[in-house]
């Protein structure tokens, strides 16, 4: 072989390698995922509905502190300071293998969209409201987890019990700490554009220690309160309506849920910050609802948060919810929920955590018939027990678990 040929063949080589190295920087895909695995212990466990059989119960638990997920997250460089991107992440249960969602192959997010520093990100697919976004961070959720710590039924929905489908979302780049966002979601009823649909508007000041968020999100279902439990809206999961819980199971034919929310947050150091939040949830009757009189959640909460060391992270939380007197019901419905969570990281990745919570259920509240059924308030801890209420006033649970990220 002469000189030339393999002269030839460096060059060659050389630029191979150069689109290659080219066509990484402009272009990358991004395989990411959880494995939350724990036990759960609670001392008394009945089906959303009922106030008779509660038993305690002591069961394998998946997805309690961090929901257990894989997804595919990409970019790709489009010139100008614009990148297409894309998100595709499925939750699944890690104690049986199972679908986090029956019927839904990436029941967590499913979008892609364009974003650039200057004028911010446009994604449409299914993904989350411009609500929970900007006001999660002033919730009780980021150390407590929604499984225990969420406010009792996750009844303002700062946990992430509320995907939307069909929405196309805008998110403002970070302007002297403040970021805005809008989101609609279409509801696709023949003849109506309000029907089935989901609107979410939020803002977020974070700056500094400090922190202050608005945000209201409005849930419009399509068979405006007409169906016996159809009520259906884009934030359904395989057709089963969102936020139903010991809270609110009367309710579950309002024609709209409506929630808003204002939060703070203050770190004092490094090592200690302190949240909290107001919150108020509306459930709206239609023509054909089970109940006649607009049922009104009102929730404060407070969020403390310690890491004394570089592995542990230590956090309590208590909330207050109480309904309005209406619908026949004088003696309206009261909830405090007290939780404390504690985390210990083994690596960057892989941690074992424990959680305990406490919720006292007061007053009156519709049962699953709606007007007419009034019966006593019973007790539910954070969103993991929605379907698994307690059958008397009073509820507690303690849970165990590792968690792992790759």
């Amino acid at each position: 072989m002469n000189c030339r040929n393999i002269e030839s063949k460096l060059v060659l080589a050389m630029l191979a390698v150069s689109v290659c190295s080219s066509a990484e920087a402009q272009s990358s895909v991004t395989l990411y995922g959880i494995i939350d695995t724990g036990f759960s212990y609670q001392n008394s466990q009945t089906t959303l509905g009922s106030t008779s059989g509660g038993h305690s119960a002591i069961k394998m638990t998946n997805g309690v502190y961090n929901g257990s997920r894989f997804g595919f997250k990409g970019a790709e460089d489009l010139g100008g300071g614009t990148k297409a991107i894309f998100t595709l992440e499925e939750g699944f249960n890690s104690a049986t293998g199972a679908l986090a969602t029956n019927g839904l192959m990436f029941s967590r997010q499913a979008f892609v969209g364009v974003t650039n520093q200057t004028y911010g990100s446009l994604t449409a697919g299914r993904q989350y409201q411009s609500y929970y976004q900007l006001m999660f961070p002033f919730g009780p959720t980021q150390y407590l987890s929604g499984y225990s710590g969420a406010h009792p039924g996750d009844v303002d929905g700062l946990d992430t019990g509320y995907r939307t489908n069909n929405t196309i979302l805008y998110m403002s780049p970070r302007l002297y700490g403040i970021t805005a966002s809008g989101s609609y979601s279409l509801g696709g009823v023949p003849g109506s554009i309000n029907r089935g649909s989901t609107w979410s508007a939020a803002i977020q000041y974070l700056q500094g220690p400090i922190g202050f968020g608005v945000g209201i999100s409005r849930i419009n279902n399509s068979t405006l309160g007409g169906g016996p439990f159809g009520a259906d809206s884009t934030t359904s999961n395989a057709g089963a309506q969102a936020g139903v819980s010991a809270l609110t199971n009367g309710y579950q034919t309002a024609q709209g849920q409506q929630r808003f929310a204002v939060g703070a947050s203050y770190a004092f150091a490094a090592t200690f910050d302190i949240r909290a939040v107001y919150t108020n949830v509306q459930y709206i009757p239609g023509t054909g609802s089970r109940f006649r009189d607009e049922a009104i959640f009102n929730t404060g909460g407070l969020a403390l948060h310690w890491k004394p060391t570089i592995s542990w992270d230590v956090a309590a939380g208590y909330s207050y919810t109480r309904a309005t007197k209406a619908n026949g019901i004088t003696d309206s419905a009261q909830y405090q929920q007290v939780s404390l969570g504690e985390y210990y990281s083994l690596s960057k990745r892989t941690g074992l955590y424990a959680l305990q919570a406490f919720t006292r259920a007061n007053g009156k509240t519709l049962g699953t018939n709606g007007a007419g059924n009034v019966i006593d308030a019973t007790a539910t801890i954070g969103d993991g027990f929605n379907s698994s209420p307690s059958s008397s006033r009073s509820m507690v649970t303690g849970i165990v678990g590792i968690v792992h990220r790759f």
